[in-house]
């Protein structure tokens, strides 16, 4: 379960905005001066907040081998991202942990020792810039994990009974080309031409008013009408043109079963499954649930992107422990 390839969990989770998701906000109010925002009975302070951006600005400020921060690639831009993202974690990892309150679920004595050993593994990686910048403890790391580990148990506990079951023609993923155009006369034109023998790709170049010719798709991607129209064709094939509300689609198939796309997209139909049990419960549970976030101190949170903070092992080192 990685985190830079976005485990379901997580992404499932972070699109409820600034401390979205977790019911009514009030702006300021009995925090103190360390403390970000607090859910329900739960704080977090500055020390937390720090690590996430360490860690956050390095994962996503260092992409494809490139370092934004060294090019100055939308500096301002960036930094408001990672502290969006970083402060919608948090708050999604806080409203968990109080549901898992609610539901009775904790970790047990060997998830609490592997959440122990994972801190002190993440603890030792850090330099003197980055216990400086966080003012991090072991134990803070500690506390952290179990709450991320935590977090993580909820999730997996509320969608244990989901069906995992997914047939292929369910899951099928086909790769095809598309003439899609929007007139009449264009239709007359696509289908004498290709009546000719002219080949399809060719046409295509000539008249496809999509931005894509070339299709890989699954399910609920195209209109209804084209959909079915391309999921009966077979290798080599190409349809009839099909009529629908936005215009006129000529389709090709190009294969009509990726088997790697197909099983791939059998675990996607499962975290789709999953993530809809588990929002039946937790929507409900944080509606309930009231808010403080501490503006200043927030906005006064600084990212350090001069090089001398590189740490990006947070995430993958709790994960890593989870997953054994």
């Amino acid at each position: 379960m990685k985190r830079r390839t976005g485990t379901i969990w997580i992404a499932a989770l972070l699109c409820f905005g600034l401390l979205g998701g977790c019911g009514r906000i009030a702006i300021m109010g009995s925090l103190g001066s360390q403390d970000v925002f607090r859910i329900g009975d739960k704080y977090c302070d500055l020390t937390e907040a720090k690590v996430y951006l360490a860690n956050y600005q390095n994962i996503y400020g260092k992409s494809y081998g490139i370092d934004l921060w060294e090019r100055k690639f939308k500096e301002r831009e960036l930094k408001e991202y990672i502290k969006e993202v970083s402060l919608s974690e948090m708050t999604r990892v806080a409203c968990m942990d109080l549901l898992a309150e609610d539901q009775g679920i904790a970790l047990t004595k060997e998830e609490k020792q592997a959440v122990k050993e994972a801190a002190g593994e993440y603890y030792r990686s850090l330099g003197e810039a980055e216990l400086s910048y966080t003012g991090a403890s072991e134990a803070d790391i500690a506390s952290m994990y179990e709450d991320y580990a935590l977090a993580h148990k909820v999730y997996r506990s509320l969608t244990v009974g989901v069906n995992e079951e997914v047939s292929d023609d369910e899951a099928r993923i086909m790769e095809a080309m598309q003439i899609y155009v929007k007139k009449k006369k264009e239709v007359r034109e696509v289908k004498a031409k290709l009546a000719a023998g002219e080949d399809f790709a060719a046409v295509a170049s000539n008249y496809n008013q999509k931005a894509e010719t070339e299709l890989v798709f699954g399910r609920g991607t195209l209109p209804e009408k084209v959909e079915k129209a391309a999921f009966d064709l077979d290798n080599g094939e190409v349809s009839e043109c099909v009529e629908a509300e936005d215009g006129f689609y000529f389709i090709k198939c190009i294969n009509k079963f990726n088997e790697e796309l197909t099983d791939a997209n059998k675990s996607n139909i499962v975290e789709t499954r999953e993530k809809a049990a588990f929002d039946d419960v937790y929507e409900e549970f944080v509606g309930g649930l009231t808010s403080k976030l501490n503006e200043g101190v927030w906005e006064d949170v600084t990212l350090v992107t001069d090089g001398s903070i590189t740490t990006d092992g947070f995430f993958d080192t709790i994960e890593g422990a989870m997953e054994k």
